[in-house]
């Protein structure tokens, strides 16, 4: 009969699976707008600079005041205890201020963006992350992201100036198996990872043979029962792009 493969067991979900709540802080999340009327409405200190299990940016915690709301935000670059962080349409355009899309300059670098007015920022929130607002108008603004994808985003939602901090933190390699490990359990994810050609051929799809190789193809249906939903998942395309020959090319040949 042979054991169940990896992704059917994850594919049930369990509590073994999921992402440990041990070492969080709070939500990371924008403060409201008007949190009081104890005139610190739009000016927030740096208390302190965190760092999450599972995050790879550090967090700033913001405070109101002396005695005012405590909120957490990815900390962009520059960014030191005892900052003032000014939050709202009136804040300059400067690093690690917050404020909405249709007061912030095209071409300028941003941040954990919000996807929808009041969401507390869901976009570009990994360390060293940075999207350019491209272009605004008629109540929209373009956004392009890291990946270098555009999105069409309310003008009302709110954004950081400036860079998530923490960028290059992926350029140290794990020297030890023991840190990986723990890296990977916090971020909830499986680790170590075993190939499929080099199991045997009862516990997965691409196992068994006298090489290590597929033996049927990689690409698999949507609809494939949990046994054998396995590679490529309903690929759109597959293999390498081939370039459009121009009509220069055309006529030399």
């Amino acid at each position: 009969m042979g054991k169940r493969i990896l992704q059917r067991r994850r594919g049930k979900g369990g509590i073994q699976w999921r992402v440990s709540s041990k070492g969080k802080i709070a939500p990371v999340r924008y403060p409201l707008m008007n949190p009081d009327a104890s005139g610190h409405e739009g000016k927030l200190t740096v208390k302190a600079l965190l760092d999450e299990r599972g995050r790879s940016a550090p967090l700033a915690q913001l405070q109101y005041g002396e005695h005012g709301a405590i909120s957490y935000v990815p900390a962009t670059n520059g960014i030191a205890v005892g900052n003032e962080v000014q939050h709202g349409a009136d804040a300059a355009v400067t690093n690690g201020n917050i404020l909405p899309l249709r007061k912030i300059p095209e071409g300028t670098r941003i941040s954990n963006i919000e996807l929808r007015a009041g969401d507390g920022g869901k976009l570009v929130r990994a360390a060293g992350g940075s999207a350019v607002l491209f272009s605004k108008g008629e109540g929209r603004a373009i956004i392009r992201l890291p990946s270098g994808k555009s999105m069409l985003i309310n003008e009302n939602c709110r954004a950081t100036i400036g860079e998530i901090a923490g960028g290059g933190m992926q350029d140290k390699p794990f020297m030890r198996a023991g840190p990986r490990h723990h890296k990977m359990t916090a971020d909830g994810r499986p680790y170590p990872r075993m190939r499929g050609i080099a199991m045997a051929v009862v516990y997965h799809p691409f196992g068994g043979g006298r090489h290590q190789h597929p033996g049927k193809s990689t690409s698999t249906s949507r609809n494939a029962p949990p046994g054998r939903k396995v590679g490529l998942i309903a690929p759109r395309k597959t293999g390498r792009k081939r370039l459009a020959r121009t009509s220069v090319e055309v006529k030399a040949r």
